[in-house]
């Protein structure tokens, strides 16, 4: 079995979390409170409704500073005020039909906020660790079905693509140049594709299951036979708050990049994970296929992340049917009358019982 981030390790440490009023970072924010950090968030306001971050109070377990990674100076007023032992830097532009409709702010947010941030730290006395998330899209993918490695080249067709693989050169630039020489470990974890409970992102497959179940709308797929490497968020952030530690620990011969996905033949398409989610919300499935005309998006995608679990022996603990089946309890769990924060920590708790 998986470790887990270990509470000693993290209870009392400062940490700068940015994206947290996001799905993923709101997940984090409430994870790192649970293990006793002292966390300071920094992100826009959230920009889905409903809202997780809201809906769980997530803003109670943070410092949570609003504002925009683009803006150099509020970067820096932020770092300043956080005083950050650890950072995971979450905060993206990160879906990527919007990046097609909307190119230079996506690369503007990606890659110069990143470097806004990177540069702010430079400044911070206190920094024990930083890892810059970026995606298992940062790949030169020619949509062979091969599961990428770390030293594959990077590239993109896409201008979130592209945004994220100069995200992780600008990460490796900083880090070579200012980080190593003040012995700060600095790293970029390229995560999959993520599932679970709370997501309400435009353009992403579980928050558009949800929102046709809710409205009673026939659910539609543009891309029905796709596959990528679904992981539930928790078994994702646990991958990144082990990876923080251990580059906090200074850890030998540690790689400075690391995947996290599912173990390989694990390929799931975006129709069977349709039928799934159907099947737990409604008691039945069915979708009808609509191409979208002029889509770019690849058909295949697949990491190996044999170098993450060799080196901090991260595997992902919910697979097969759990992987779906807690994503669709936590939405069942908010329908029937449940807090979303009570069965999002519930599900904290019930994943580390595992």
């Amino acid at each position: 079995m998986s470790p887990l981030p270990d509470a000693k390790f993290w209870r009392g440490k400062r940490v700068l979390l940015t994206g947290h009023t996001g799905f993923k970072g709101t997940w984090a924010t409430l994870w790192l409170e649970r293990l006793g950090a002292n966390v300071t968030g920094l992100a826009l306001a959230p920009d889905t409704d409903p809202c997780m971050f809201e809906m769980t109070e997530a803003a109670e377990g943070a410092d949570s500073m609003i504002g925009d990674l683009r803006d150099r100076t509020f970067v820096e007023s932020a770092v300043a005020r956080a005083k950050p032992q650890i950072v995971l830097h979450l905060a993206a532009q990160p879906i990527v039909r919007r990046a097609i409709a909307e190119p230079v702010d996506t690369i503007a947010t990606n890659v110069m906020g990143t470097a806004h941030l990177l540069d702010a730290l430079r400044a911070v006395k206190s920094l024990e660790a930083v890892l810059v998330v970026t995606s298992d899209k940062v790949y030169a993918n020619a949509d062979a079905g091969t599961a990428f490695r770390e030293g594959d080249e990077l590239g993109g067709k896409d201008a979130y693509s592209a945004s994220k693989a100069a995200t992780e050169i600008i990460t490796r630039a900083f880090a070579k140049s200012y980080f190593e020489p003040a012995q700060v470990s600095v790293a970029t974890a390229r995560g999959g594709n993520v599932v679970g409970g709370g997501d309400y992102a435009q353009d992403r497959i579980v928050p558009d299951i949800v929102r046709a179940v809710t409205r009673g709308d026939r659910l539609t797929l543009r891309m029905p036979q796709a596959t990528r490497p679904w992981q539930h968020v928790l078994d994702c952030l646990s991958g990144y708050l082990l990876y923080a530690q251990a580059l906090a620990e200074h850890r030998d011969a540690l790689p400075r990049a690391l995947n996290f996905g599912p173990k390989p033949g694990r390929d799931v398409t975006v129709g069977q994970i349709a039928d799934n989610m159907l099947l737990s919300l409604t008691g039945k499935a069915g979708w009808d296929h609509v191409p979208l005309a002029g889509n770019i998006e690849m058909a295949t995608l697949a990491v190996d992340s044999t170098l993450a679990r060799e080196s901090l022996q991260w595997q992902d603990r919910l697979t097969g049917d759990a992987l779906f089946q807690w994503t669709a309890d936590w939405y069942s769990a908010v329908r029937d009358g449940a807090t979303a924060r009570e069965i999002t920590l519930q599900q904290i708790e019930q994943y580390t019982d595992l």
